[in-house]
């Protein structure tokens, strides 16, 4: 996919949720919701785990269903297998945009998101997408 492409698919995105995120500042989820919660993105963690923990002073979420706000884009920072149902929950919250970290990739997941009407993008870094 081209730069271009997905910088206008980010300028359209006010909230973002991560999916995976960690309160490990070594770990990428960490830094890419860092970055994007610094770029001016409302951003929600969802990590089961950290359920009601704060990250980056955010409250984290235990599932895309809990987060009460409107989230245009669900980026993923989980295992392949996780995917698909990721992606289901996606589509029920009504989010525009599933997106998945780079080496993430599921046909299920993209099936699914796209055939319900939602831009997906798989195996990207939104961050290294506004940073350069």
């Amino acid at each position: 996919m081209k730069k271009e492409y997905l910088r206008s698919i980010l300028s359209d995105v006010k909230s973002i949720a991560i999916v995976g995120a960690s309160a490990n500042p070594e770990r990428d989820s960490y830094k890419v919701m860092k970055f994007l919660q610094d770029y001016g993105y409302e951003i929600f963690p969802v990590n089961p785990n950290l359920a009601n923990a704060k990250i980056l002073g955010k409250e984290c979420y235990s599932s895309l269903s809990a987060i009460k706000q409107k989230i245009d884009m669900v980026d993923v920072f989980r295992s392949i297998e996780y995917i698909p149902s990721i992606a289901n929950e996606a589509i029920n919250i009504r989010a525009k945009i599933l997106w998945t970290q780079e080496g993430l990739f599921s046909e299920e997941a993209e099936s699914l998101g796209v055939n319900a009407g939602l831009k997906v993008v798989m195996n990207q870094c939104p961050k290294k997408i506004l940073e350069n």
